[in-house]
This record gives C-alpha cells, structure tokens and sequence, in this order.
C-alpha cells in the first residue's frame, strides 16, 4: 500500500527538478553585449512570451495532479466507507469522553449495544432491546428525523426580509 503512495511522491518529485536541470546553466550564461539592438530586444519578447506559455502549462499540469490526487484519494475514502460492515450492524450514535476514550451507541440486529472504546480496548457496558432503547429515549421514534422536526420556512414578506433571506445564514 505505501508503495501505491511513495511512488506517484517519486515521480512528481522528479517533475519538479527537471525544470531547473534544464536552466542550470543561466548563471554561467555569459551577458549580450547587444542589448540596445532592437532586433534583439524583440528576440528577447519572443522568449518571454514562450517562457509565459511554459508557466501556465506548468501551472495546469500541477493543478491537473492536485485534482487527480483529490479525486484518487476521495476514491480510496469511498471504498473504505462503503466496506461490507454487514446489513446489521450500524453506529447510531458516538460521544467523544477524551483522548483515545469514546463512547458508541452501536445496533446489532434487533438489540442496541453502549460500547466503551479506550486505547488498547472496547468494553461493551450495556446491552438494550430496541423496545428498551425507545423508552430511555436513546433512539428517535420511528418516522421521525431531522428534516420532519425542521418547519417549514417563513415566506419573506418585503424587500429587507428578502435581503435578509438572501444574506443571513441560520
């Protein structure tokens, strides 16, 4: 797997150096004793254009290697996330108590689980029926979510409840 990273890292390390391989003798270059000549001057223009031309090539080759790196990577995210953890088996809650200490609410089939989750171990603290889970209210009643329980929004009425609308953010 790290071989799967290192050398995508080896090849666009090396990208990187070879510009400058190829302008490593400008220092030594030795200075135009032409440089009033008009013709030259505009010799000169033409080499910056083209020398223009090269750094927005360049620019597109690296934004073109951050986007496939974002898209392999959210790729590689996705299929971890969508791993065969089972139909059964869901997180319905997790409460962070500390470093490396958390609690999980965990569904198991028909039965919810209180999961400690420590460093170098996961006790299970308690185990609950779903009917069980329903009345100490760790569960929302069936058929209701966040979206149901959100009204539904007030029409605005004039220009300023409009921009208001438009602009706040709640």
């Amino acid at each position: 797997m790290r071989l799967l990273f290192a050398l995508p890292a080896a090849v666009f390390g090396c990208l990187l150096t070879a510009p400058i391989a190829f302008a490593a003798n400008g220092e030594n270059a030795p200075i135009d004793p032409n440089a009033g000549d008009p013709a030259k001057a505009a010799a000169h223009s033409a080499s910056t254009g083209g020398s223009l031309v090269r750094t927005i090539v360049g620019l597109a080759v690296v934004l073109g290697v951050i986007y496939g790196l974002h898209w392999v990577l959210k790729q590689v995210k996705t299929s971890k996330d969508s791993a065969d953890a089972g139909e059964s088996l869901e997180t319905v809650a997790s409460l962070s108590l500390g470093t490396n200490r958390s609690l999980h609410l965990v569904r198991v089939g028909g039965e919810i689980v209180l999961l400690g989750a420590a460093e170098h171990q996961i006790t299970p603290i308690r185990r609950y029926t779903e009917s069980e889970a329903h009345a100490l209210g760790l569960l929302e009643p069936a058929g209701v979510s966040l979206a149901s329980l959100e009204t539904e929004p007030v029409r605005p009425k004039n220009f300023m409840d409009i921009l208001r609308s438009k602009t706040v953010v709640r």
